[in-house]
């Protein structure tokens, strides 16, 4: 049998290697310990003064603090939403550049553009952690005659396709909130598509369309003002701004769980040891009081999540907007 000679200079020579390696490692090592060691940009990609943005200065200015950096909160607006993601997404991964993801909208957004999307949610991006949600809530104007969620899904199948539902717009959370709603009790409603929450509100407030799920945020001060009618919240858990109303489940929708989710992501290839210590400081961050006080004034439920459960609740956003978007024939406008 053959049997190779080891030599002298083989064993130099694996010995140098063995050394390159470790001396590598220590200085990766070195180098992940320092981080950040200068400033750290934050991109949000929407305009100043939206949710996304106020959470983000909350977010930036904490992270500063605690990190020992500027965090600079730099508005990359456009493509709704979609420019700015599409910016970290081709940034260097060396956590200096950061999103403040609306990731619900980003997921519905890269799925309907298939393609020609600027971005793969699962695969552009390193998630570091899930920061907030903002639920949403079955609104009707009170000229509607159901006082419940039972009520409304009877007279919608007794007049098929005579309800009007409003949303922010073509492809929004809350347009697929409505079609995900019809399909699971099998109703058939008129989507009448808005730009923007705020004239969808108004006509609802006015009766020209009847139903909407909109954002809490939104909704809740037409509702304690007597202008909006709260049927149920769109999520699995109640609304502490809106006490008394039933959730989902409570309902009769089980399964149904629809919020816009927020959250902080680095581009795809950011070392580990650097997502590790965002996410570690980000979770001090969000239980502090302040924090969630500043949260819930934009209507959101400050969260944390690990790496991993964020990349997971970013997996099952995509495949439940997917199938809903395959279900409904949804095109992008």
């Amino acid at each position: 049998m053959y049997s190779k000679i080891v030599t002298p200079r083989d064993t130099l020579a694996r010995r140098v290697v063995r050394i390159a390696i470790i001396a590598t490692t220590l200085a990766a090592n070195a180098a992940f310990a320092q981080y950040p060691d200068k400033p750290i940009r934050l991109i949000v990609p929407y305009p100043p003064g939206g949710a996304t943005d106020v959470i983000g200065r909350v977010m930036a200015q904490k992270l500063g603090t605690a990190l020992g950096q500027t965090v600079v909160v730099d508005n990359r607006a456009g493509a709704a939403g979609g420019l700015g993601a599409s910016v970290v997404a081709k940034e260097k991964p060396d956590g200096y550049t950061l999103l403040m993801g609306a990731l619900t909208s980003h997921s519905i957004s890269s799925v309907l553009q298939g393609t020609t999307a600027l971005f793969d949610m699962e695969k552009s991006f390193a998630p570091v952690a899930i920061v907030g949600r903002v639920p949403l809530v079955f609104v009707v104007n009170p000229g509607v005659k159901a006082t419940t969620l039972a009520e409304l899904i009877a007279l919608a199948k007794a007049n098929p396709g005579s309800i009007t539902y409003a949303s922010s717009g073509n492809g929004s959370p809350q347009h697929l909130a409505g079609e995900m709603f019809q399909r699971l009790v099998g109703v058939k409603l008129l989507h009448v598509p808005y730009k923007g929450s705020g004239p969808a509100m108004t006509d609802l407030i006015g009766g020209q369309v009847q139903m909407m799920i909109e954002t809490a945020p939104s909704a809740q001060g037409h509702i304690k003002a007597g202008k909006l009618r709260a049927l149920a919240t769109a999520t699995a858990t109640a609304i502490p701004s809106l006490p008394g109303v039933p959730t989902a489940p409570e309902a009769g929708l089980k399964g149904f769980d629809v919020s816009s989710m927020f959250g902080i992501l680095a581009p795809a290839g950011t070392p580990a040891p650097i997502i590790a210590k965002l996410n570690v400081t980000l979770k001090t961050i969000l239980e502090q009081q302040d924090v969630k006080d500043s949260m819930l004034a934009q209507g959101a439920n400050a969260t944390w999540t690990t790496p991993e459960q964020a990349a997971q609740a970013i997996r099952a956003e995509v495949a439940m907007w997917t199938q809903v978007i395959r279900d409904g024939n949804i095109k992008s406008d």
